[in-house]
């Protein structure tokens, strides 16, 4: 009786394979959110950066010079 009870708890071949093509896709779906975090932390420290950056105030005069205007 014991062995049958054994037997019985057992995964099947079929439940293998889906455990198998289970982890396969949970391996799959972290690797894609692991991306995708990395993705978004370049991106908020580019933005960062780029927000504190400071303007330069001499940048519009320059701009209006090279297409031949004056600001002031």
């Amino acid at each position: 009786m014991t062995s049958a009870t054994l037997h019985l708890a057992a995964p099947t071949a079929l439940e293998r394979g889906l455990t198998a093509i289970a982890a396969t896709i949970t391996r799959y779906v972290d690797r894609r959110m692991a991306l995708r975090a990395e993705r978004r932390e370049i991106a908020v420290d580019l933005l960062r950066e780029q927000q504190a950056r400071k303007q330069d105030p001499r940048a519009l005069d320059i701009a209006l010079l090279s297409m031949g205007s004056r600001s002031r």
